[in-house]
């Protein structure tokens, strides 16, 4: 509970430092005006004309687009002055009018203005940081920078680096004051540091990132920061229509897929250098057996062709040259960890599976019969190779398998579950019932079109619990709220789903441009709303739990409802559906897991450690006096140390694998081991252990009974 508590400390620290950096920076010789011109006039007229809602160009949007911008270059107030902002206030509401013209003063203005503040950047940090902070001063900072004015002048700008940089440095003598009491608890006899040479080593660690920071910064180019100015103007429209650019673009293929082309390793950039930080299971690299964690990547040849140096090369763009289509070779110059030699390693590319983003289940036991939880991620699908793995396929094999193993009821796990692809959302809910209404969705100006399930096939006709929480989100919501609303599943997590009920479309830009050569990325479009086959909409609502559980998100900002410019809920007529009900005793259930929750010593625990939780997120203030923040620390270390017992459950159950993917621990000995961890998490889970209580308890309804409407 100890480490928890400064991770979060340390964590609004380190915000600090990397809230500013959400984009990159500029390489003067790579602007292309022209570009910028063409992407703003082409991004207008789709939004104006396609986005579900129509909204002017005016000055509330003007004024949106100013004051998000500007956020996003400096959100934590540490470049712009008060008189930097009355420059800039010249534009608040005549952004809407210059883009109407393809005009880009405002932007221009501003983003040459905080080139300026960051080449300042190095020489305040520098020059704070080489010497001791007076930590017995008296004085305070608000992180909460919404609240906070920006700078009066360059005094006090320095001024606001200075309590930042103390604070990064307070937190990091934190950190090795609590490692160096864990090792003389270990061993009396082991050397004990003064508080002057942890405040030393804090500081040199606390610049070391700083300077690694800004050499990540200074990799970044022009067209990443006019992608920061394009999201404050598509984001305008609703949180989630957004600009991509061709990489971002690359990265979420991957995501909604699953799978990429190359060599199946996860890079990380330190310092100049390109590091192996991970490699994927069962990848080429992974087959191939001679790249390992910690080697650092010096060349990258395509077959034969002569190496090109990636040492300084920004991480986006070494990538590119390492990843390939299936088949082709890559010859990478790789420094070993283990000794520093210098070799060149040949891999062949190939496709390369995420698996963690891929369906998996267990199957338990209790009160003498088999149950199974099937973990679903995400709604995936590859929109560009229908033979793919799509999660519909992979869910209707899971079920049939674990069908063959007799088990009696699914848990269908949607924790975390963000979305993906709306067909799928459609055919994994058709796999619960006979055939009907999934959803509706409605284009602006138009009236709803109901999405339905054609298939009379019924892949599960047995209980059905399905668990959410505050994360589940969009594709989640559709099917959990057709489970609900056809009385076939019971619902049960957090008080209320994510409540994103909106549909994104992806426009390559290009198609409205056609005489522009060069790429112009992707818009990624809000086109439609959804709502449930009951009319009501998943927008900022989410879908309500049938049985709500106290959770350490209970009381937090995370939804849909507490994003800036998030669409409003609204409803549409009914579909015409008839419920299943399934279940003779449904209501019976719901009640006594209620009263199970309400009677459980671990979830009125959970939901005090919520309103804690709660209450520090909310206390942005934090003291510079040394005495005063440890004690303030150790006061918060108090208070946390009631909530201990919360991470303390176990239910004594046994997880295991089904039959197929035990043949397959043999020789993957890799998922062996990931299914190992996953088994023991999930007896360690109250959430997973009330689900089962319910889906034990539920009693299916005779099938020669008649379906009530």
């Amino acid at each position: 509970m100890k480490t928890n508590f400064k991770i979060i400390l340390f964590l609004l620290a380190s915000l600090i430092c990397f809230n500013s950096f959400s984009s990159t920076i500029d390489h003067e010789i790579k602007k292309d005006p022209e570009k910028d011109r063409v992407l703003i006039y082409v991004l207008k007229n789709i939004l104006t004309r396609g986005h579900f809602v129509v909204k002017d160009m005016n000055d509330d949007f003007s004024e949106f687009v100013y004051q998000n911008f500007i956020d996003g270059l400096d959100s934590s107030k540490r470049y712009f002055t008060q008189k930097d902002i009355k420059e800039f206030s010249q534009y608040k509401y005549e952004i809407d009018n210059q883009l109407l013209k393809d005009d880009l003063s405002f932007y221009h203005l501003v983003y040459s203005r905080f080139l300026e503040k960051i080449k300042n950047a190095k020489s305040y940090y520098g020059d704070l940081l080489a010497q001791p902070f007076n930590f017995k001063k008296i004085e305070t900072i608000d992180l909460d920078y919404k609240n906070v004015p920006f700078a009066k002048n360059n005094n006090e700008l320095i001024n606001y680096w200075r309590k930042q940089l103390k604070l990064q440095t307070l937190s990091k003598i934190q950190e090795l004051t609590a490692l160096q009491e864990n090792k003389l608890k270990k061993d009396k006899n082991h050397p004990k540091k003064s508080f002057k040479t942890l405040e030393k080593e804090a500081r040199t660690e606390v610049l070391k990132n700083m300077e690694e920071l800004y050499i990540r910064i200074e990799e970044l180019e022009h067209e990443d920061w006019f992608s920061t100015f394009l999201n404050s103007v598509v984001g305008a429209f609703d949180p989630h229509t957004t600009y991509m650019d061709p990489n971002i673009k690359e990265r979420f293929d991957q995501n909604i897929s699953g799978k990429l082309e190359g060599i199946g390793a996860r890079l990380q950039k330190k310092g100049i250098y390109t590091h192996v930080s991970e490699l994927v299971a069962g990848g080429p690299a992974f087959k191939q057996g001679e790249l390992e964690p910690e080697d650092i990547i010096l060349k990258v040849a395509q077959g034969e062709e002569e190496p090109i140096d990636i040492v300084g090369m920004r991480l986006d763009d070494a990538i590119k040259f390492i990843k390939g289509k299936k088949g082709t070779e890559v010859r990478l110059t790789v420094k070993k960890k283990i000794d520093g030699s210098i070799q060149i390693i040949s891999i062949i590319r190939d496709v390369v599976q995420l698996d963690e983003t891929f369906v998996k289940s267990s199957i338990v036991g209790k009160n003498g019969k088999k149950y199974a939880i099937i973990d679903l991620p995400s709604f995936y699908i590859d929109f560009s190779d229908n033979n793919y793995r799509d999660s519909a396929k992979d869910m209707e094999k899971e079920i049939e398998r674990l069908k063959a193993e007799g088990v009696n009821g699914l848990i269908v796990d949607l924790r975390n579950n963000g979305g993906g692809s709306l067909k799928t959302a459609i055919e994994i809910s058709g796999l619960f019932i006979d055939k009907g209404p999934i959803v509706q969705v409605k284009y602006r100006g138009e009236n709803p079109i109901v999405k339905e399930d054609i298939d009379p096939t019924v892949q599960w006709d047995g209980a059905v619990v399905v668990l959410v929480n505050e994360f589940s989100a969009s594709a989640s919501e559709i099917f959990a709220a057709a489970m609900q609303d056809y009385k076939r599943g019971v619902i049960l997590g957090g008080n209320q789903t994510y409540g994103k009920g909106t549909v994104q479309n992806i426009l390559p830009i290009n198609q409205f441009y056609p005489k522009y050569e060069k790429d112009l990325g992707y818009l990624k479009m809000t086109i439609q709303k959804f709502y449930r086959v009951n009319g009501g909409s998943t927008q900022k609502e989410g879908v309500y739990s049938d049985i709500a559980m106290p959770s350490r998100l209970s009381y937090m900002k995370y939804g849909e409802r507490d994003l800036e410019g998030a669409l409003n809920w609204d409803k549409v007529p009914q579909a015409k559906y008839t419920q299943t009900n399934t279940y003779t005793n449904f209501n019976d259930v719901v009640y006594n897991s209620k009263q199970r929750i309400a009677n459980s010593k671990n979830f009125k625990l959970i939901n005090e450690y919520a309103k804690w939780l709660k209450e520090n997120q909310e206390d942005m203030s934090f003291s510079l006096n040394y005495k005063q923040f440890f004690a303030k620390n150790d006061q918060k270390e108090k208070e946390a140390n009631q909530f201990k017992s919360v991470f303390e459950y176990t239910s004594n159950l046994t997880f295991t694998s089904p039959k197929y993917e035990k043949a397959l621990f043999k020789n993957d000995k890799d998922l062996a081991d990931k299914r190992i961890a996953w088994h023991k998490s999930l007896s360690k889970d109250m959430y997973i252990s009330e689900a089962l209580n319910v889906l034990s308890e539920l009693k299916i309804k005779n099938k020669t009974e008649s379906i009530k409407n």
